[in-house]
């Protein structure tokens, strides 16, 4: 099988850069709170061409597709569950237009985001339907041209699992991100450490897997430090937010300066993270910062809780999430520096 576009690129480069957000740009452009974004696909194409662009502008060589919410139980809030395929088609295929003009290697990844639902006994979803709905919204994205499938912001691993499932069904090579919003945790639990490991044993592993959103860029990177603590090899993703949401004015405004994602940028590639990208709030101006320092700033030690801290801020919890009583003694510290 002909290797996939990001599985090059890795073989060939120490780090990538990824895109930065793509609600925050939108209503930029004027979305209304409410709206779907994935209706832009096809009622404002040319926006959604210049939100791509704007991330290949300013150095990714990633970017995340319109379709984060294009599956059929989020568009089913909205009557749309009958345009999954189309929706995710065009937002691969106005992607794949601004990667064949760039001139150089840009992978579009196909974003596909959690359903919404709760997985049974707690809730109503079965692994099948779940399977189900994200092989529907993966087809929609390969027939558009997608190179790989990135699963992001889930806190189920039952959810990261079905998605994995549904990329092998359609054929298509992934990667996928949990978000570690909780003390260290995703919403249902899940440390790094455990994240780490579960993804070893699953059918169809991704190509690299991390952390994305969250709290903010210093919570992101002491998760990323979790990974690394648990002994992967696999590429790990680090895409934090541009600082902390702010409320002004009637609208979230994310606080993180691009200097600031410029040293969580550095931080994060120190750390051996390969696919470096912003979440919530990165615009294309914390972009560029982000590319400038990875390409000009010689490669640093491997940064500690304290280092991270020292740049980016203190944390949101004492507790990274793994357990302070593991006998590991970075972690113990780690604790207590943190309270």
């Amino acid at each position: 099988m002909a290797q996939d576009a990001l599985s090059k690129l890795l073989s060939q480069r120490d780090w990538l850069m990824a895109d930065g957000a793509t609600g925050t740009n939108l209503f930029n452009m004027g979305l209304e709170a409410g709206e779907p974004p994935e209706f832009w696909n096809t009622d404002r194409p040319d926006n959604i061409r210049a939100l791509y662009k704007s991330a290949v502008d300013a150095g990714s060589d990633i970017f995340l597709t319109n379709s984060f919410g294009g599956n059929a139980a989020r568009l089913k809030l909205h009557n749309a569950q009958g345009r999954v395929r189309e929706l995710n088609k065009v937002a691969a295929s106005l992607g794949r237009e601004i990667a064949d003009e760039s001139g150089r290697i840009v992978v579009v990844a196909g974003s596909v985001g959690p359903t919404g639902e709760i997985f049974e006994p707690m809730g109503n979803l079965t692994h099948k339907t779940a399977v189900e709905i994200f092989h529907e919204q993966a087809e929609g994205l390969k027939e558009g041209g997608a190179d790989i499938l990135w699963v992001e912001t889930m806190s189920a691993f039952e959810e990261y699992a079905a998605a994995a499932e549904a990329a092998q069904l359609a054929g298509m090579p992934w990667c996928g991100t949990m978000s570690f919003d909780t003390a260290g945790r995703t919403m249902m639990g899940i440390t790094s450490a455990a994240l780490a490991g579960m993804v070893e044993n699953l059918a169809n592993p991704p190509i690299a897997f991390g952390a994305n959103c969250g709290v903010g860029a210093s919570d992101l990177m002491r998760t990323v430090l979790g990974f690394e603590t648990a002994g992967t090899a696999r590429p790990i993703i680090a895409k934090g937010n541009a600082g902390i949401p702010k409320y002004h004015n009637g609208h979230i405004h994310y606080d993180g300066t691009p200097d600031l994602m410029a040293e969580y940028a550095v931080l994060a590639r120190d750390a051996g993270v390969r696919i470096i990208g912003g979440c919530c709030g990165t615009m294309p101006n914390h972009l560029r910062a982000m590319r400038q320092a990875l390409e000009t700033r010689p490669k640093g030690p491997r940064p500690t809780v304290d280092d991270i801290k020292a740049a980016l801020g203190g944390f949101s919890s004492a507790s990274d999430g793994t357990g302070d009583t593991s006998g590991d003694p970075k972690r113990e510290r780690r604790g207590r520096r943190g309270q």
